[in-house]
């Protein structure tokens, strides 16, 4: 993919990710709004007359709506042979519609041309943040799954094969970094996206690590695999202790990014349940399909990480994936097991499918623990799928954000703001800590039904020094599309937070200039 200055929009060779195309593309793609009732087609830098189209439009009863995707043939003497329109919502006077609106329906627009072998975007834009946006909408919106269909696989259609985005501005320097951006930020989302997506008969802890160590050649990164005996003879008593019921045994997988004059130094924390039965407090069977997804947290710390290096922003990353098969078997942990953390915390396990909180507390204690070696985190986040009640309380497509400094929270947000990504605040109450009162623990892993999502976050606190700034990020909900894709997002796992983790490294690094 890549972009070309605007008096070449419709002849001009195409250029994937991956490899060329030469031709004509076969797709041209447009935006479609609505001011006062009446369509609007943005047409962008494409000089295309859009006049006689508008007539065809109002018959199809297209209405410029976001997202909504109108094909029609191109008119006669075209160098395309289809226009798709993708809805932009209502039409802006005189000022770049808003990066998301743009990414999703770039992203709508890829999605609905799978079996093409390319395209031409021509978008409206006038700046490199929108320029960006649309970028990155093609670039997600390009990515299927495939990897374990059989028979059937040849009857799926591939993504958008090649695209070319038609720009004013698209041969600037600003452009040029921005596509690669895009290139180098999609591939990482696909690596999540693609490992949330595989079966837990193909992906158990080991095979997690030994993939992500396999993404590391190159990348100026140092790797630390501790096994389940090690967990075990160093005290990791909550990754331990999930795993130990599974004939597929627990992982700590640590990967260190250290860059020259690096600006600031974070902490990732990511669980990873490659699949959660809820152990001896047994899911219901409808719905734990969904549990290969328990790791989506772990990938996208993974991922991030690696997505930094990649781009080689300075500043320095300690990510920790705790992974751990969360099984029923005769060595499994029972309901009222005490447990004994890294932080030498005891846990009262009074329900073993809140394990996501006891892997997490070793990885939070092991990231402090390492930070002080080094003179202390910047910050410290952890990204987990940890509450079915963050569903009920945000939905689908938020995650809930919580933690301990109001600061480091404005940071992330204003992150997350540049990618479009969706987070909401949420307290930590006081209160909630006396329902995870233990009366033989130092702890219970669980407390008060209502305000789950809080009482989580409540538990993990409880492993993270007061000095740290600590973010612990709940994207239980938005992690994966169950149904209605949109934008960029088809079904299946979304990669959520490895842009926003990405964006705030390339934040802290420009504020530290």
């Amino acid at each position: 993919m890549r972009a070309e200055s605007a008096d070449q929009c419709l002849d001009i060779a195409m250029v994937t990710l991956k490899s060329a195309f030469k031709g004509s593309a076969e797709t041209l793609v447009l935006g479609l709004a609505t001011r006062d009732g009446e369509l609007i087609i943005e047409a962008g830098a494409s000089a295309l007359t859009t006049k006689p189209l508008l007539a065809i439009l109002e018959d199809l009863g297209a209405t410029g709506k976001r997202e909504e995707i109108v094909k029609v043939p191109a008119p006669a003497g075209s160098t395309v042979r289809l226009i798709l329109f993708t809805g932009l919502g209502e039409a802006m006077n005189g000022s770049d519609y808003p990066h998301e609106v743009l990414r999703r329906a770039a992203g709508a627009a890829t999605r609905a041309l799978a079996g093409k072998k390319s395209a031409d975007f021509a978008l409206p834009h006038s700046t490199t943040v929108g320029f960006s946006a649309i970028a990155e909408g093609i670039a997600l919106a390009a990515y299927s799954f495939i990897e374990h269909r059989g028979a059937s696989k040849s009857e799926q259609k591939a993504p958008l094969a090649a695209a070319t985005i038609i720009s004013k501005i698209g041969e600037s320097a600003d452009s040029k970094s921005a596509l690669k951006h895009a290139t180098v930020v999609s591939k990482y989302v696909s690596v999540v996206r693609d490992l949330v997506n595989t079966p837990a008969n193909h992906l158990s802890p080991a095979i997690f690590v030994a993939k992500m160590k396999k993404l590391t050649t190159s990348l100026g990164v140092k790797v630390e695999v501790l096994d389940e005996k090690v967990l075990k003879s160093k005290g990791y008593g909550g990754i331990y202790s999930v795993g130990q019921g599974s004939a597929n045994p627990p992982r700590l997988l640590h990967i260190s990014y250290n860059p020259p004059k690096a600006k600031k130094r974070y902490g990732f924390v990511g669980k990873g349940i490659t699949f959660d039965t809820g152990g001896y407090a047994l899911k219901p069977a409808p719905g734990m399909e969904a549990m290969k997804t328990d790791m989506a947290g772990a990938a996208s710390i993974i991922a991030a990480t690696l997505a930094i290096a990649e781009l080689k922003i300075p500043i320095s990353i300690e990510a920790y994936a705790c992974m751990a098969e969360n099984m029923i078997s005769d060595n499994a942990t029972r309901p009222g097991d005490v447990i004994t953390t890294l932080s030498g915390k005891t846990v009262e396990v009074l329900n073993p499918d809140a394990e996501g909180r006891l892997v997490m507390a070793d990885g939070l204690t092991r990231a402090i623990a390492d930070g002080k070696k080094v003179g202390g985190l910047d910050g410290l986040i952890d990204v987990a799928t940890l509450t079915g009640a963050q569903v009920i309380a945000l939905g689908i497509r938020t995650s809930g954000l919580m933690g301990n400094n109001e600061a480091f929270s404005k940071e992330f947000l204003a992150a997350a703001e540049t990618t479009g990504e969706l987070f909401w605040p949420m307290p930590l109450p006081e209160e909630l800590r006396a329902t995870l009162d233990s009366p033989v623990a130092d702890i219970a892993n669980v407390g008060d039904r209502s305000g789950g999502m809080l009482v989580a976050g409540v538990f993990l606190s409880e492993f993270v020094e007061p000095n740290v700034p600590w973010l612990h990020v709940d994207i239980a909900g938005p992690s994966a599309v169950d149904k209605n894709p949109y934008g960029y997002n088809a079904i299946g796992a979304t990669g959520v937070t490895v842009r926003t983790l990405v964006a705030l490294a390339e934040s802290a690094a420009s504020q530290s200039k």
